[in-house]
């Protein structure tokens, strides 16, 4: 009998073992040396984002956001959820232990083994139940034994993506804090580009009243005053628009910040007058440790490697104890005595022996997981790079921008005064006073969108090289 067992064991063993060949990749993490030959070490991601944004409006914005927002307190539950994943896990491989307690009563029939044999006990009627009963009070105890670390791999798994989840959360407000800090230099810029059209509106009124006095004068035609009319009127126009945008940008922000509809507090400082700091990016190798979405995938690529090991395991049998004792009779005033007591201990090994299909193809996707896993973990550092190297540029250039764009609106704000004195003095065209009007007010515009730009690639170089979550 023993070597039967035995050998049945050792059949449900290696038929068990026959596990199909796959192949796996292996992730790459390298990133070049520098970004542009800078070798400097230091990086703006290691400042708070409460030193990197100073706004005392933005920073309230911000404070808002992160207390309200409905996208961040998702991720929070979430978290919590993952967390109680890894109780449930660790749950697994420890012993599970049950109380119990049974009552029942079962007559049986007169014409049957069970009730032939009642007939040998008439003679004690006292002893012979008419009902028999089944009474019982006991404690049940199973265990699997993880012998091949599945359990405990299911366990890591479950930690790792719940260390995932944090850092998928830390990527929200990193994104979060860009993006409320974006819309607020662009609420800025909105008002702004409002103030520099009404004073445009103010020299517009002066400049159509001038021409009228000339064309009372004689010395001009209504097509000039129609000219500088139809101008104004282009401009006052351009208010409403303008008001529209304020009206979303301010709507977004408040939706960011988990709230209704509200005036949106702010500076009344230009938003040509905000200084831009020299950004010091590091080196690439940081991104690695400070991006929370290449740590999110790095954990996720972990934790698949893990179920790819759990999966595997499901091909080699399982070892379970279970154990019992308690006390039980057919009578309750019996269940108590000590003929009552029993116990056992069973162990068993139960293995795949045939149709193993849905075990193949489980290992078979959870390899092919750790292979996307391994991709997206590429990809995720990848993006990064670029990321960085496309804000860098765009910092780089709009720099250039604004300051070749500055010496265009100072010389288009000279050419308007001396265009309006040569329109007086009948040395200009009325059409040269048009169009240099028009050129100072786009330029000016031109100007604020180049500083928002600067502003905006400020914002989101901070957030590419990993900044703002910590």
């Amino acid at each position: 009998m023993k070597n039967n067992i035995i050998i049945l064991i050792a059949i449900i063993f290696f038929s068990a073992c026959k596990i199909p060949a796959l192949v796996s990749k292996q992730e790459e993490n390298k990133v070049p040396a520098y970004y542009n030959n800078a070798q400097d070490t230091t990086n703006i991601a290691s400042i708070k984002w409460r030193q990197y944004f100073s706004d005392p409006y933005l920073i309230a914005l911000i404070d808002s956001a992160l207390k309200n927002n409905q996208e961040l307190n998702i991720a929070l539950r979430e978290i919590e959820m993952d967390n109680n994943e890894i109780l449930a896990r660790k749950g697994e491989y420890l012993p599970f232990v049950n109380i119990a307690g049974v009552a029942g009563v079962d007559k049986t029939g007169r014409y049957t083994w069970d009730g032939l044999s009642e007939e040998d006990l008439k003679a004690n009627p006292d002893k012979a139940p008419k009902h028999i009963g089944e009474f019982r009070v006991g404690v049940y105890a199973s265990w699997e034994l993880d012998v091949w670390k599945k359990l405990r791999n299911s366990k890591k798994s479950a930690t790792l993506k719940y260390l995932s989840t944090i850092e998928g959360k830390n990527f929200i407000v990193t994104n979060m804090i860009a993006e409320i800090s974006s819309s607020y230099y662009e609420l800025l810029a909105l008002d702004n580009m409002m103030s520099i059209v009404q004073q445009n509106i103010e020299l517009q009124k002066n400049a159509l009243h001038m021409v009228k006095l000339e064309k009372e004068a004689a010395k001009v035609s209504q097509l000039a005053v129609n000219r500088f009319e139809a101008q104004l009127l282009h401009t006052q126009n351009l208010q409403y628009d303008i008001q529209q945008k304020i009206v979303e940008t301010e709507n977004k922000i408040n939706f960011l910040a988990g709230r209704y509809t509200q005036h949106v507090a702010r500076t009344s400082i230009l938003l040509n007058d905000i200084p831009i700091e020299m950004v010091q990016s590091g080196i690439p190798s940081q991104l690695l440790l400070n991006r929370p979405d290449i740590r999110q995938a790095e954990l996720a690529l972990a934790a698949s490697k893990l179920d790819v090991q759990v999966a595997r395991a499901n091909f080699y049998p399982s070892f379970r104890l279970s154990a019992g004792t308690g006390f039980t009779a057919f009578n309750p005033s019996f269940v108590f005595s000590p003929e009552s007591l029993l116990f056992n201990l069973v162990g068993d090994a139960i293995g795949p022996l045939i149709n193993k299909n849905g075990i193949i193809a489980a290992y078979k996707n959870a390899n092919e997981k750790q292979i996307i896993s391994a991709y997206q973990y590429e990809r995720t550092i990848l993006s990064a790079f670029i990321e960085v190297a496309n804000h860098l540029s765009m910092i780089n250039n709009y720099k250039k921008s604004y300051d070749t764009k500055f010496k265009e609106v100072e010389i288009l704000n000279q050419s308007v005064d001396i265009s309006n004195k040569l329109f007086i003095s009948t040395k200009a065209d009325y059409i040269e006073v048009l169009l240099t009007q028009r050129e100072a007010l786009d330029s000016r515009i031109e100007l604020l969108e180049t500083k928002l730009k600067q502003l905006q690639a400020k914002v989101n170089i901070y957030r590419s090289l990993g900044g703002g979550w910590n």
